[in-house]
């Protein structure tokens, strides 16, 4: 072969290599099509983990409050709140009752009321308003409270 037909094959081989515009912009537009459908499910899962995971933190906090119970004899006063449970409140306090005062956060980032007494006749009551940091609400905006 000579030289200048190898060059014209490399040419050749050279536009080849590489993808064109029209390609590109086709894997785009399906990654684009792909996130529309995937995004919805994704943020359903997250709102539906924060509602699980208070759930689950307000359990933990009111059995810390019943340890406070045994031990002092008596649920913190509202006035106290849920700091009673992770600060000292007197001689027969043996806490702290929670690891740590993050506990207290729920997972939108606002603390977790208590109300003592609470509704219904209960000794005490923990909740969270939710997402949406409102009476009542739906889905992830859904108001949670111990039992």
């Amino acid at each position: 072969m000579t030289d200048d037909a190898v060059q014209d094959e490399t040419r050749i081989e050279a536009r080849q290599a590489g993808f064109s515009l029209v390609e590109l912009l086709v894997v785009l537009a399906i990654i684009g099509m792909i996130a529309t459908m995937v995004t919805p499910q994704v943020l359903g899962y997250l709102g539906k983990a924060r509602g699980d995971t208070a759930r689950i933190q307000v359990k933990n906090i009111a059995q810390a409050v019943e340890l406070y119970y045994l031990d002092l004899g008596t649920y913190p006063t509202a006035q106290q709140g849920l700091q009673a449970l992770v600060q000292s409140t007197g001689a027969t306090w043996r806490g702290p009752y929670l690891r740590d005062a993050r506990g207290l956060i729920d997972p939108w980032n606002q603390p977790y009321l208590y109300r003592s007494p609470g509704s219904g006749g209960k000794p005490y009551e923990i909740y969270s308003l939710g997402s949406d940091m409102k009476i009542g609400g739906s889905d992830d905006a859904t108001d949670l409270a111990s039992n």
